[in-house]
């Protein structure tokens, strides 16, 4: 992905060879933005999973956490490959991922299979995304793809209970699957993509990085194992790096404040929302004593008003400056996370929902091309993608084991 003063993945390829041409946005959104319903498809239908994996709440929402997880971990690992091995390496990659996956979840009876299955999916779901992204070309396009983020996001928990209902919670957890439509479309628009002349691959760079994100996962589940394994990894992390810059985590980019100040307020906006997100649907029932459906309902509304006005932000950014769009996206996310700490009315509990998927999906759309375009050269776009979008997916993974420790869990 690059912004809107460089030119487009579309038009350079990985490494910028010459390209077949623009890929419609709308392409890009169908590939990219079908893995926000799957993700939060279990949203209303955690019980339902549970029971029938012979499971407590608590433990059925692992599911949750683990495809954030995997999320999370793939995305630099795809963006290397992207790097390294191109466009059509990646797709197809993503496309047996992501296939393999919604297999196993619709088959397996098992906890363990079932976990498998999901972080396969979310692997293969993170491969789309980088591939979007990397030929997104500009702010506006990218604000689509984010705004498509947020409305099939908002769409996920009222559709996953649908197909629940209707059918089964497995076919619920495989509308990602879509996605693939776009695959073939996307290649031919684009190309197959030229691979990056490259040393060898950073695999201890990865491991580590891996294992910090891990450990932050499990933060708020397992505090303090945790934190000593994220301390642990953090410092084994910086050691490498120094004697590695140009590895899995090249020191140019941490080097860059634009670039980590994006990533931060990313993560942060991210796990804020997806607390929410999880952690409403249980307090408007505890607190407000709305019924599912009364909640689902609403919260779709609120969550698809917040993704549309995300899309505005985006649009805007240009014109407002870097400060003024931290300044807002800031504001927005704390008065959203206050507010669903604070409120008891059900209203209010709607509206933070709201606000914090517009922050969230503001923030992607938005800061990605802030990180990216700190980039010193094109060879470190990819894994400025990835290294971004790592930190806005670890906020996935930990808003649910948030949400499980506070409310889902009791």
């Amino acid at each position: 992905m690059t912004v809107a003063t460089t030119r487009s993945g579309s038009d350079r390829g990985v490494t910028g060879a010459a390209a077949p041409g623009p890929v419609p946005v709308l392409w890009l959104a169908l590939l990219a933005t079908p893995i926000a319903a799957g993700a939060n498809a279990p949203v209303l239908i955690l019980p339902d999973m549970a029971r029938s994996l012979g499971v407590p709440n608590a433990t059925a929402a692992w599911l949750l956490t683990a495809f954030g997880w995997a999320m999370a971990v793939g995305t630099p690992l795809i963006a290397a490959i992207l790097r390294r091995r191109g466009l059509g390496a990646v797709l197809r990659l993503a496309t047996g991922l992501v296939l393999a996956g919604t297999l196993l979840v619709a088959a397996s009876p098992w906890l363990p299979l079932t976990l498998l299955g999901r972080c396969a999916q979310a692997a293969g779901g993170a491969g789309l995304v980088a591939a979007a992204m990397s030929l997104a070309g500009s702010a506006r396009r990218m604000g689509v793809i984010s705004a498509g983020f947020g409305m099939l996001g908002a769409a996920g928990p009222l559709l996953g209970r649908t197909l629940a209902d209707a059918a089964s919670w497995r076919v619920a957890l495989a509308v990602q699957a879509v996605s693939l439509l776009a695959v073939p479309v996307v290649l031919r628009r684009a190309g197959a993509g030229v691979p990056a002349p490259a040393g060898r691959f950073d695999a201890r760079g990865a491991a580590l990085l891996t294992g910090l994100a891990t450990a932050l996962v499990l933060l708020p589940t397992q505090p303090l194992a945790a934190l000593g394994a994220a301390l642990a990894a953090a410092v084994l992390l910086a050691l490498h790096v120094r004697r590695r810059p140009d590895g899995f985590v090249p020191v140019a980019l941490l080097r860059r404040p634009v670039f980590v100040v994006s990533a931060l307020l990313a993560l942060a906006a991210s796990a804020s929302y997806f607390t929410l997100l999880f952690s409403v649907p249980r307090l408007l029932a505890d607190r407000a004593g709305w019924d599912a459906g009364t909640a689902g309902a609403w919260q779709l509304l609120a969550l698809l008003t917040g993704s549309a006005l995300s899309w505005l932000l985006a649009a805007a950014s240009a014109r407002m400056g870097r400060a003024a769009v931290r300044t807002v996206l800031v504001a927005a996310g704390t008065a959203a996370a206050l507010t669903g700490v604070l409120a008891s009315s059900g209203a209010l509990l709607v509206a933070a929902t709201g606000v914090g998927v517009f922050t969230a999906t503001a923030a992607n759309g938005v800061l990605s091309t802030h990180a990216v375009a700190a980039a010193p050269d094109e060879a470190h776009r990819p894994g400025a993608i990835g290294l971004f979008t790592l930190c806005y997916q670890l906020g996935g993974a930990v808003g649910p084991a948030v949400a499980t420790l506070l409310v889902l869990g009791s």
